[in-house]
């Protein structure tokens, strides 16, 4: 496996990087300490035909325009300091309440519109693996405490992606890292409504717009039971928004690197396994991409992406119930992600 440093030609800002890590078996992957974001991932279909399997862009620059960011879909960026949604950019910690930066109506979305994603991260190649680090201070986004961020990316010879969060905290403070790549197996423009998919999971998280209730249901005889494989649409209609864009509570004990998902695409025979140290994982099938970006010509459209981002659950800091999302000083938020390709004839 090799890490290089891409060449960038007519860039303004020479503060941004681009790198590359390839193996042996034909996959490489490209990332750029905007946001620590993945902006390319090609593997081998079913043939040894190797193509592009995520969405993102060839210019690491346009990461940072007001076209991007004034409809941004957090393409393969890691989101933080907290992953998803605070409802009304509100929580309480210690008897202190805290008002966040709000960035999806009323609600606080994946670190808030100043968040991790659109920052310059330090980068460095350490032997095999990449990696990225960000000072995030008191107050970010309304945030309490100074934090230290670590996240590293790592491709092996067996096809697994690695990605290593590591965040240390001065003082108690919810954290939640999660990487928002979105992947269409099929190495080509398309939806993803084909694609079958299998999240082992026995229960999610019912949320009324996107804000969880605090319960934890099951989801045998729902269109959430993905404990055998289903197509991506062959349920979607029975779904209220017509869209997948939910939390599933996985069934692994946390801390523990164990399998979450797996998604395949039958002409391609490419195959997606996710693994996590995270209790929870939001599955979204990319509704709400609408053709405003591109790649190469080719509009990022409805469904042309499904994401996997592992995380602490939606709302985690105003509901008791579900898993602790601080982190303090002597618990840092220390959490693994594999993305492991495969192919099956």
């Amino acid at each position: 496996m090799n890490i290089q440093e891409l060449k960038i030609q007519n860039l303004a800002n020479p503060a941004i990087k681009h790198f590359e890590l390839k193996n042996g078996k034909g996959t490489s992957v490209k990332i750029t300490n905007i946001g620590a974001t993945i902006t390319s991932i090609v593997t081998p279909d079913k043939n040894g035909n190797p193509a592009e399997i995520s969405l993102g862009f060839d210019d690491p620059a346009h990461y940072l325009s007001k076209e991007y960011l004034g409809n941004c879909p957090f393409l393969g960026a890691v989101v933080g300091r907290f992953a998803n949604r605070i409802a009304n950019g509100r929580f309480t910690l210690d008897g202190k309440t805290y008002t966040l930066a709000t960035n999806n109506g009323p609600n606080h979305l994946h670190g808030g519109p100043a968040g991790y994603f659109l920052k310059l991260w330090d980068s460095s190649i350490e032997g095999d693996t990449l990696v990225f680090k960000l000072f995030s201070p008191d107050n970010d986004e309304g945030y309490p405490g100074n934090v230290n961020v670590k996240v590293s990316y790592k491709l092996t010879e067996e096809n697994e992606l690695i990605i290593h969060y590591f965040a240390e905290a001065d003082q108690a403070t919810p954290v939640n890292l999660t990487n928002h790549a979105y992947f269409n197996l099929s190495g080509k423009k398309g939806n993803i409504l084909d694609h079958e998919v299998m999240i082992l999971a026995d229960h999610y998280t019912p949320a009324i717009e996107a804000i969880p209730t605090g319960e934890i249901a099951s989801v045998k005889n729902t269109p959430f039971d993905f404990t055998s494989f289903h197509r991506i649409g062959e349920r979607i209609a029975q779904l209220p928004e017509n869209t997948y864009d939910h939390n599933f509570v996985l069934n692994l004990k946390e801390g523990e690197l164990s399998r979450a998902a797996v998604a395949k695409e039958a002409v391609s025979g490419r195959v997606l396994e996710v693994f996590t140290t995270l209790p929870g994982m939001q599955f979204y099938a990319g509704y709400y991409l609408d053709g405003s970006h591109s790649r190469s010509g080719r509009k990022f459209e409805s469904f042309e992406g499904f994401c996997f981002e592992t995380q602490y659950f939606p709302d985690s800091p105003n509901k008791a119930n579900f898993p602790d999302c601080i982190t303090k000083p002597g618990k840092p938020f220390d959490h693994t992600t594999v993305f492991k390709f495969s192919t099956e004839q």
